[in-house]
């Protein structure tokens, strides 16, 4: 019965030491996205605030990925032919990936934006790729590890963009 105290004890000052450190809870669907801020290959910083009122794709990949390498370009023409339509992607290179310099090279020729980091509670989920949708109102739609098909992009991201861009 003590070691049991004693364990629960542990398990609340942990839970406490969480809380004061500011741990963000992990992204569910359905719930508001939490907040986050990216940095992009070129330093400057894009926060989620500043994303109101879009469609947002966060999708983690990594260069020695076979699904990435496919899904990227698909990801890239899609947000080139959505774009004007209120669609935001950022591709976020895992810290395996190649250094950011190396990453300014592929990202010259494409026309999303590549983050080298963000801070917040999105990660790479059971692998990569991952990808987070957050529609114009912040609520997060989608959270998998899984590389995206075009029927499944258009699946998930066409009614998102002709949702009406909520007040304020």
């Amino acid at each position: 019965m003590r070691i049991l105290s004693r364990f629960s004890c542990s398990l609340a000052l942990v839970a406490a030491a969480a809380v004061l450190a500011g741990a963000s809870p992990q992204p569910k669907v359905g719930e508001l996205a939490p907040a986050f801020e990216l940095t992009l290959i070129d330093g400057s910083k894009v926060s989620s605030d500043q994303l109101h009122g879009h469609v947002v794709v966060l999708n983690f990949w990594a260069t020695w990925c076979g699904p990435c390498k496919q899904e990227l370009p698909l990801l890239d023409a899609y947000y080139e032919a959505q774009k004007g339509h209120g669609l935001k992607v950022f591709a976020i290179a895992t810290e395996d990936s190649l250094q950011p310099f190396q990453l300014k090279k592929l990202f010259a020729v494409m026309h999303m934006q590549s983050a080298r980091r963000i801070k917040g509670p999105y990660a790479a989920m059971a692998g990569v790729p991952t990808n987070f949708i957050i529609d114009r109102a912040g609520r997060l739609r989608y959270a998998k590890a899984n590389a995206f098909e075009l029927g499944e992009l258009n699946a998930l991201l066409v009614p998102l963009l002709q949702e009406p861009v909520p007040a304020g």
